[in-house]
């Protein structure tokens, strides 16, 4: 009995550590594509995303009413969901915002943000989930290029409603998930949202905040980063129906 005490605390300590051992692990993943991503990456997630935006412009997933309301768009391709007790979620896209001092412009350059948090919201389906994010007013538009934002603290985050929905919740920001090829509104409550400063420097090749590239009148966007603002600027007119 004393002999195999020892060795029932090792496998008892062993049993907690695993899965903290499992989502450090999991975590880890998630970071090193980042550390090793470089400006190719950077212009194939804006490619991606202008795929995403496509389909829910196409399919009409998303309201075009509420779409031409939007003061800005944050598009995420492939989210990654992992968990081990303990879920969560990393990924990263583009920011576009309209210009103008009343939103009403035409739509800006790219800026790269990046997603982590909670993995509410990726439930839709699967282990990897496109989301659109609409950011429907200027006081939400500050708060996410003023730093780190956590929606549901920061900002008021509500499921977008579908194309057909004659009115719109009040929230600050309207999400929407595809995970399996079908778009539905859904929360991303607790999920942080920040500028990626690096992704940033590696497309415009110069030290520039969100706020320079999206409210900014002098940034050119990249070759993908084109295509994505050309798609919103013919298809998404501030006021159209």
């Amino acid at each position: 009995m004393l002999r195999t005490a020892p060795g029932k605390t090792r496998e008892e300590i062993t049993r907690k550590a695993l899965p903290c051992f499992l989502a450090t692990l999991a975590m880890l993943l998630l970071i090193l594509p980042v550390f090793a991503a470089d400006k190719q990456k950077d212009e194939d997630t804006l490619r991606q995303a202008n795929l995403v935006l496509q389909g829910l412009l196409d399919s009409k997933s998303i309201s075009p009413t509420l779409l031409s309301k939007a003061d800005c768009v944050l598009i995420l391709p492939g989210v990654k969901k992992f968990g081990f007790g303990v879920g969560g979620s990393g990924g990263r896209g583009p920011l576009l915002c309209r210009s103008g001092q009343d939103f009403k412009g035409k739509w800006s350059a790219p800026a790269m943000y990046s997603v982590g948090g909670a993995s509410v919201g990726l439930q839709v389906g699967g282990s990897s989930t496109d989301f659109v994010l609409l950011l429907m007013n200027s006081k939400v538009v500050n708060q996410v290029l003023n730093g780190k934002t956590k929606m549901g603290t920061d900002a008021t985050a509500a499921a977008g409603p579908g194309a057909t929905a004659a009115s719109a919740s009040d929230a600050d920001i309207l999400t929407y998930g595809r995970a399996k090829g079908v778009f539905a509104g859904v929360s991303l409550g607790g999920a942080t949202v920040e500028p990626d400063n690096d992704a940033n420097y590696r497309l415009y090749e110069k030290t520039l905040t969100a706020t320079d590239i999206v409210r900014g009148s002098d940034v050119r966007p990249s070759g993908e980063g084109k295509s994505l603002v050309a798609v919103l600027n013919s298809k998404a007119t501030k006021g159209s129906n």
